[in-house]
């Protein structure tokens, strides 16, 4: 049908160069989207927000929406008008909305056009930032970064074997300070939790007793008495130090609130000692364990 229109206006009308390109029909310069579902709603999950596929030779973009639910109905409307929200399902994707009355760019600091030609890494920050405005107390993005993947299984953190457990515990405390903060501090250990389940896909029910059980702070030392925590942070401190230098900047902006180059994160957990750490500038309390095994803290 859009053949036969177009050709009385001297258009050329095709299918994209790939089945699974974006848009689905070239126009000469403009591309079609088709977009169908058979509920009684107009929305409909878009394509990819990084684009892998867009034909180069489409500038501008317009959705047809065909409803089949309630009353049958055809609507058109430009692409970039109709995004409404971003939801993740293997990869971030477009929400298509065709009554949206706020449109995801409107709340960008980019347009639609100029997010296109953005790098991966650059959309994603744009992205990260929109979801972390409409975040709730307490909560967090498990979706950082394109590389990422979750493994399909959630598993339980008690199956796991010492090793890896010993692993997943420094990652998360380096990540995590609020773990060293006091005893009367309510769920301070939520945000080590939510890192290994959202991040790793493992499951913990009882947190605490990662950094504060005996089987953890007496691994070197059966003497009881002390802090736990802090006995459990420096049998991992290697570990900690090595998390330090390879876990990806996306986790500590997001758990930090702040990019941090690797050798700056090594120094902020104490692992080159405290003073470092107090000139890199106004970071979350860190608990610090100095190479002889003594503590000290630093205060936001």
């Amino acid at each position: 049908m859009l053949r036969a229109v177009a050709e009385d206006h001297g258009a050329t009308v095709s299918p994209s160069f790939h089945p699974h390109a974006f848009p689905d029909i070239k126009v000469n310069s403009f591309g079609v989207e088709v977009k169908y579902t058979k509920h009684d709603t107009w929305e409909a999950v878009g394509n990819s927000v990084f684009e892998g596929q867009r034909d180069p030779e489409v500038s501008v973009v317009y959705v047809l929406f065909g409803k089949l639910g309630g009353a049958p109905e055809v609507r058109w409307k430009r692409y970039d008008d109709c995004i409404a929200q971003v939801r993740v399902s293997n990869s971030p994707r477009f929400v298509v909305d065709m009554e949206a009355k706020v449109q995801l760019f409107d709340q960008l600091p980019v347009t639609y056009d100029e997010f296109v030609r953005l790098e991966k890494e650059e959309k994603m920050q744009h992205i990260r930032g929109y979801w972390r405005g409409r975040l709730k107390p307490g909560e967090r993005l498990w979706w950082l970064e394109p590389s990422h993947t979750l493994p399909i299984q959630v598993r339980l953190y008690m199956t796991l074997p010492q090793h890896e457990k010993r692993q997943l515990r420094a990652e998360a405390a380096i990540l995590c300070p609020k773990i060293c903060s006091g005893s009367r501090v309510r769920n301070k250990y939520i945000d080590a939790a939510t890192y290994l389940l959202t991040y790793h896909g493992v499951f913990c029910p009882q947190a605490r007793d990662l950094f504060s059980a005996g089987s953890v702070a007496l691994r070197d030392d059966d003497a009881r008495g002390g802090n736990y925590v802090l006995r459990a942070l420096k049998d991992i401190e290697n570990l900690m130090r090595d998390a330090a230098m390879r876990m990806d900047g996306a986790l500590f902006e997001e758990y930090w609130g702040a990019r941090i180059a690797p050798r700056k994160t090594a120094s902020l957990n104490g692992l080159e000692g405290p003073t470092n750490a107090r000139k890199a500038g106004n970071l979350p309390r860190i608990c610090f364990l100095t190479k002889r095994g003594q503590t000290t803290t630093s205060a936001d």
